[in-house]
């Protein structure tokens, strides 16, 4: 049975990466391992640890709030 590694994300390459279509800021979502770019409606994913930030890559995301906790 093979088990998934979750890796954090460095705060201060959160605070360096943007999306690369819009250039905004994004969201770091720990559960899933992705990037959020709100503006482009993308998630890039994060593997091993490593952002992908190619929108061919990245999967389209709906129009609906963040959950809050």
């Amino acid at each position: 049975m093979a088990t998934e590694t979750v890796h954090a994300l460095d705060r201060k390459l959160l605070e360096l990466l943007v999306c690369p279509l819009t250039k905004t800021t994004l969201e770091y979502d720990a559960a899933n391992q992705e990037l959020i770019s709100r503006a482009a409606k993308l998630a890039y994913p994060i593997r091993d640890g490593i952002p992908i930030m190619l929108p061919d890559e990245a999967r389209p995301i709906d129009d609906a709030p963040a959950p809050q906790d």
